[in-house]
């Protein structure tokens, strides 16, 4: 009874979004403290490597522990325990994991003590030191009390992996209500003469008819570009391959009336943007600041964006609520147009000729948000019910209202007490930062319907392993993607994120937007328009993708997956100053040209300049407290099983060590006892530890974001013994690292570097 009752109080202090995520994959997620194990589940958990991974053989698994062939067994986390339905363990192994935990903790006690941030961590753990393992038949009996109790509580139980096939909520209960075939225009619901000006964007954009020759040469014939300088957006790039789309000139002034909003939004907007235009000071109009003036004149023209300056600390709302408005107003205009022409159409003669009504697409959702978290989604849902709403007087109807605040709102309680991080850390990392979500909004005049079937949604939200995990792979026999077919804009924000979760999601995700679907899912042909029926949605679509940095990656998804045929803006500026700006200590900065003849080659060339030429200098002892600082999970599962094979003196911390050996890691590295330390990029995104004992640096590859550079290398002022004239850094970087470079180092410097064939040697401080 004893370990049943302790079973239950555990239970108890988990909250309801982390059993659901516990369910859903096995492990907590990422962003708290404890494991990074990955799921065994089939599914495409983001924390998961793509897919397949080379290095990852029985060899690289045994490799992995500890170099100095420890014995101990990893703890066992509260989470785990209640895997133990299917799995349970021995009570021998339970109390060597309990001694391991108590251990860490006192180490990292030991380690952290003096700062607050340090102090936070070790809180963040204590809860480990109570693990016990659980009997077969006690567990089981408070498995089901959990169930229970949840199924009391008024939570959705459909995902518990016990029941089978996961199922999610949809709400059928409104289908009737919020149909676009069976609902007619009200007349004080809209402006029904809006969608019949001439100059309305939306119309002009969505009635254009292409010919084929011209769909040939855009899929044939290279894009022609063309610059252009605005004042806040600075400089722009505009691409198309049709010649008579010309470039784009800013506006210095909006008029609210001439931007040819849907007649609810012309009298919210200002309402809703108001705290953003008071921090401006003097706006030259009512309405927008300065920088979403400029955004909303490329998205009111249906170009495709690509916007690389998205700041979650400065601009991310203002940004937020920009597209926002552009995706409500181009879902209002399409429904109303729909409306309408229901009206028209049962008010036509016996024998008329309908084919002018073609209004809508092969399935109903239009514009497709993508973004990293539910408090994202959270924010974006809030931002629409604002902008339908004309006065308190005229509340809009929302279905399911409460469910969606209840699953996608936050716990104040779930974040760790004394828990300080850096401010974009803070911002990024704010509220329920779940990652796997998705949810259909359908909106029809002054209702609102979340969680919507996706064939009967107009918006749909999910983050990029949300949706992943609904298109499937192939092969896979539960696959649906047809409800991509028809998306006319596709939203992607905070796109740098997805590089530190699983980029393969996105990929996946543009592969199999705007196709044919399979089934016609009872369309009405005589609607569809004909861009729809000749398979050319994707000419038609507008892209807006966000990003708080220029990547390789991200660009390729701009340049190769963006087909709109009015053109494209890319916001392409250099940066003048880079973060090695920030660096607060005296260091030495040495960076190191690798020659390679192509991207592909320029991983094996990395590896073996490495190993060759740098490595060689820091095998002595003396340069102990050496920090490799490697970006690629790949990079570093190639470097640890050198290292191993080599058998140096090494530890490594990676998104998937355990707590208990980060403990142990980041005590052996302070000590000295271990020369080297390999560190993964994505754990200080998530984890944002101060390494101590930092002497001699090494960045096998330019960080991802530029201030990482400066974080890192300001650790060093976290050594006490101050031996700062031994200090070191090296950075190794080719010619296709030119973005980051100059992220880094600013574009003069990257200039002076590139042109250089040689083997660059340059020794900078932070103060320069």
């Amino acid at each position: 009874m004893g370990k049943r009752r302790a079973g239950r109080e555990l239970l108890r202090s988990l909250s309801k979004k982390q059993k659901k995520h516990l369910r859903e994959f096995g492990e907590e997620h990422p962003f708290y403290d404890k494991v990074f194990a990955c799921c065994f589940m089939g599914c495409y958990c983001c924390c998961c490597l793509p897919l397949c991974f080379p290095f990852q053989s029985e060899d690289s698994d045994k490799s992995s522990k500890e170099s100095d062939s420890e014995t101990e067994v990893e703890q066992v986390s509260g989470y785990h325990k209640l895997l133990a339905t299917l799995k349970t363990l021995p009570e021998s192994e339970s109390e060597e994991d309990e001694s391991e935990s108590e251990e860490a903790e006192e180490s990292e006690a030991e380690m952290d003590g003096e700062g607050s941030q340090e102090t936070g961590e070790a809180e963040e753990g204590e809860e480990d030191k109570n693990d016990v393992a659980e009997e077969e038949e006690g567990t089981t009996d408070t498995a089901e009390q959990m169930l229970s109790q949840e199924q009391a509580d008024g939570t959705d139980t459909s995902c518990n992996p016990r029941h089978g096939v996961i199922e999610e909520f949809t709400d059928v209960k409104h289908e009737s209500e919020f149909s676009l075939e069976t609902n007619f225009m009200e007349e004080e619901s809209g402006d029904c003469n809006a969608d019949r000006r001439e100059s309305n964007p939306f119309k002009q954009h969505m009635d254009q008819e292409l010919e084929e020759k011209e769909i040939e040469k855009m899929s044939t014939l290279p894009k022609t570009s063309s610059q252009s300088q605005w004042p806040r957006l600075g400089q722009l790039v505009f691409s198309s391959t049709l010649e008579k789309h010309k470039t784009l000139k800013a506006d210095r002034e909006v008029d609210v009336k001439q931007l040819h909003l849907h007649k609810p939004l012309e009298s919210t907007w200002p309402k809703v943007n108001k705290q953003f235009l008071s921090a401006v000071g003097k706006p030259t109009d009512s309405s927008f600041t300065p920088l979403q003036r400029e955004l909303f004149c490329v998205m009111n023209s249906y170009r495709d964006l690509f916007y690389p300056e998205r700041n979650a600390l400065t601009n991310g709302e203002e940004i937020r609520h920009a597209y926002c408005l552009h995706a409500l107003n181009h879902v209002l205009k399409a429904n109303a147009q729909v409306l309408s022409n229901n009206a028209r159409r049962r008010d036509r003669k016996p024998g008329t000729d309908t084919d002018e009504h073609r209004d809508q697409g092969l399935t109903r959702p239009k514009v497709l948000m993508i973004v990293p978290f539910r408090e994202c989604a959270l924010r974006i849902v809030h931002i629409f019910i604002s902008l339908l709403e004309v006065n308190d007087k005229k509340k809009i109807d929302v279905s399911n209202k409460k469910r969606f605040k209840g699953e996608f709102g936050s716990d104040p309680e779930e974040k760790p007490p004394n828990l300080k991080r850096p401010e974009d850390y803070e911002a990024v990392f704010a509220g329920n930062i779940d990652d796997h979500f998705r949810i259909g909004v359908a909106i029809l005049q002054r209702s609102m319907r979340l969680y919507a079937p996706f064939y009967s949604s107009d918006i749909i939200i999910a983050s990029p392993l949300g949706i992943r995990t609904v298109i499937g792979a192939e092969g896979e026999k539960k696959r649906d993607f047809d409800f991509l077919s028809s998306i006319e804009i596709l939203i992607i924000d905070q796109a740098d994120i997805y590089l530190m979760q699983n980029w393969e999601h996105v990929l996946h995700l543009m592969k199999h937007i705007n196709l044919l679907p399979l089934d016609s899912h009872g369309v009405d042909f005589s609607r569809v328009r004909m861009l729809n029926l000749n398979n050319w949605s994707k000419y038609y679509r507008q892209t807006l993708l966000f990003s708080a940095l220029q990547d390789p990656q991200i660009n390729s998804v701009f340049n190769k997956h963006c087909f709109n045929y009015v053109g494209q803006v890319a916001v392409r500026n250099v940066p003048l100053t880079g973060s090695i700006s920030h660096v607060v200590v005296q260091l030495p900065h040495v960076f190191r040209r690798l020659e390679a003849d192509s991207v592909t080659s320029v991983i094996d060339g990395r590896f073996q300049f490495f190993i060759d030429k740098v490595l060689p200098e820091y095998r002595d002892a003396i340069m102990s407290h050496t920090l490799v600082y490697v970006p690629s999970y790949f990079d570093y599962v190639r470097l640890r099983n050198y290292f191993k094979k080599e058998d140096l003196n090494f530890t490594h911390i990676c998104e998937y060590t355990k707590k208990a050996a980060v403990c142990r890691a980041r005590r052996f590295f302070l000590k000295g006892e271990k020369q080297f330390l390999l560190f993964t990029e994505r754990f200080h995104f998530y984890k944002r530890y101060t390494i101590k004992g930092i002497r001699n640096l090494i960045f096998y590859e330019l960080p991802t974001y530029s201030h990482f550079y400066s974080e890192i290398c300001n650790m060093l002022k976290a050594t006490d013994n101050g031996v700062d004239a031994t200090w070191t850094c090296t950075v190794l970087y080719s010619k296709y690292d030119a973005q980051k470079l100059a992220a880094v180092v600013g574009i003069d410097r990257t200039a002076q570097m590139l042109q250089s064939k040689k083997n660059v040697h340059l020794f900078v401080t932070g103060e320069n």
